[in-house]
């Protein structure tokens, strides 16, 4: 069974081959190929992971190429972990929002539609090449960003894909060491839309001791996330910390003034990592790489190919899907991130509890500018920019959105076909 990674060059995927080593018996597969044009880049990480494979002891066949067709044909399942238009492309997103007074960050507000517009066509052209070439059951698990975007222009264009993020099994994993359960045991009532959900429960054989766990550790967890403790009384559960943009924007648009942009120090970080696995003598993921982001990214992905791909019960995975009825105020075809079982036959609801309207305005709100930036992503056009961003909540004013607009395309003409 052939697995294929598009993006393969990025420095996520040491965490990545890594845990597919480690968790070999979860899924039957016997080759892993990485895919990405940058065949320098390509083969300094390919040859890491192929020292980590050994080091491992997983009798898995690696390859490498830039050939996409080829990557992925007989693929039974197709990874997304691209960057269109790299580190470069993100130091923009998070820099030019900044210039308007808005939040620069590259999944969300006006970068994360800037990292949609480049992103979603170039999706869309590998999932149709993926149709021709790969198995014809073959998944696609997205986990480009924006996860709830992509996976919906996915969906919408007939493919069987399923969207991954690792913002709760990270919460999961805290929980359980807190609790000190295994990972397993904690079952999370996590919903919302992909970088907008918030924890509700937090179950172990039966019992929510999310209201324990607040107790105890309420300062830490609030630490974590970088809000006041406070805000689990007043919204009623525990905000990932994407929430932050929204409860604290103008807190984040100093900070990031004053501190630099995130894309900043991941270049850094990128070209110390790719120093490091260009070493022949490292066998182990190197302390740096956890630095990087994408906690647990490894786990989920696996855990989540062991259910498509095999042959066992249906298992519990927090997903991004289709709507359908979940969340009754937004439209069957929106993207939600929930809980869903999932087996060989694909992905299984689990019913999701109404929302506080705290909850659900933000959640409407943030899905409706999601319907307007996948139109323009998918047919361009400044107007529709223009719209998508007045419709965004850290934005939402005719003058931002109309200067918004311009930057945007102005940063990003090379990778718009409309706009050169």
């Amino acid at each position: 069974m052939r697995l294929a990674v598009i993006g393969g060059g990025s420095t996520y995927t040491p965490e990545l081959v890594d845990g597919l080593a480690r968790l070999a018996d979860r899924v039957a597969f016997t080759e892993l190929v990485l895919v990405d044009p940058d065949r320098e880049r390509l083969a300094v990480v390919g040859g890491f992971a192929e020292r980590l494979l050994r080091a491992h002891g997983a009798s898995v066949r690696l390859s490498l190429t830039d050939d996409l067709a080829a990557g992925v044909t007989d693929a039974a399942a197709v990874l997304l972990q691209l960057r269109v238009g790299g580190q470069q492309a993100r130091a923009g997103d998070e820099t030019f929002p900044l210039q308007c007074g808005c939040v620069g960050q590259e999944t969300t507000g006006a970068g994360g539609l800037a990292k949609a517009l480049r992103t979603v066509p170039v999706v869309l052209d590998i999932a149709r090449v993926v149709r021709e070439r790969a198995l014809p059951e073959a998944w696609i698990v997205d986990f480009t960003n924006p996860v709830g975007i992509v996976t919906r222009a996915l969906l919408d264009d007939g493919h069987r894909a399923v969207g991954l993020c690792n913002v709760a099994i990270g919460f999961q994993r805290l929980f359980a060491d807190w609790l000190a359960v295994a990972p397993d045991a904690v079952a999370l009532d996590h919903v919302g839309l992909n970088h907008l959900t918030w924890i509700r429960a937090a179950e172990v054989a039966g019992m929510d001791r999310l209201p324990g766990l607040l107790a105890s550790h309420g300062d830490a967890l609030a630490e974590r996330i970088e809000l006041p403790r406070s805000v689990f009384d007043l919204v009623g559960a525990v905000p990932s910390y994407y929430l932050r943009y929204f409860y604290a924007h103008d807190a984040v648009v100093e900070e990031l003034r004053a501190q630099g942009t995130r894309a900043e120090a991941v270049l850094r970080l990128e070209r110390e990592l790719l120093a490091l696995y260009a070493d022949p003598g490292l066998t182990t993921k190197p302390a740096q790489l956890a630095l990087r982001g994408g906690a647990y990214y490894s786990e989920a992905a696996v855990a989540l190919l062991a259910s498509l791909l095999g042959s066992g019960p249906a298992e519990r995975h927090v997903v991004n899907l289709r709507n359908d009825g979940l969340l009754p105020f937004l439209p069957d075809a929106a993207v939600v991130e929930v809980p869903a079982l999932v087996d060989a036959a694909g992905l299984h609801q689990v019913p999701v509890a109404p929302l506080d309207p705290l909850l659900a305005g933000l959640v409407g709100h943030v899905s409706a500018y999601e319907d307007l930036a996948l139109a323009a992503a998918l047919h361009g056009g400044r107007g529709r920019v223009e719209a998508a961003l007045l419709a965004h909540p850290l934005v939402g004013q005719l003058d931002l959105a109309e200067r918004l607009a311009d930057l945007l395309i102005a940063d990003n003409r090379e990778h718009l076909a409309w706009a050169r």
